[in-house]
């Protein structure tokens, strides 16, 4: 059996007590779910290639973009959404504006021309292939 310890959060100050739970929520939607981690990623190694599966829930296809600087893969989203709610003389309208980015570190032995992507049910599954790595170049001393 393992015990816990049980720790007693005294309200001393119980303005500072709000205003901590403001920040502890900073990062939270109307749901109470983390946004921060919006894009969760599962990363897949095979022996011929590399799959990413990230969930991108509510998105089109058309507000996901893909691209490879350097030797980092860029995953972006981008969402804009806006409700209205009309009852008798009350509007309320809300709007929500949200860009989502996660940068990978590609490894050098994969091939940048087959990288294939699709987007299905909320999940974005991109494959990497792989290419057999080349030999240190070995510079002969005159």
């Amino acid at each position: 059996m393992k015990i816990v310890p049980y720790r007693r959060e005294r309200n001393l100050m119980p303005a500072m007590s709000v205003f901590d739970n403001f920040m502890n929520r900073i990062f939270e939607d109307e749901a109470g779910n983390d946004i921060q981690r919006a894009m969760a990623l599962d990363i897949i190694e095979e022996d011929d290639k590399f799959i990413i599966e990230a969930n991108l829930p509510g998105f089109k296809k058309d507000d996901i973009s893909i691209g490879i600087e350097e030797n980092e893969l860029i995953i972006e989203a981008k969402k804009e959404e806006k409700n209205e709610e009309k009852k008798g003389s009350y509007c309320r309208c809300e709007r929500y504006h949200g860009n989502f980015r996660r940068v990978l570190s590609l490894s050098d032995n994969i091939d940048r021309d087959k990288i294939d992507a699709a987007y299905e049910d909320g999940v974005l599954i991109i494959k990497i292939p792989k290419v057999e790595p080349q030999p240190a170049k070995r510079v002969q001393i005159k």
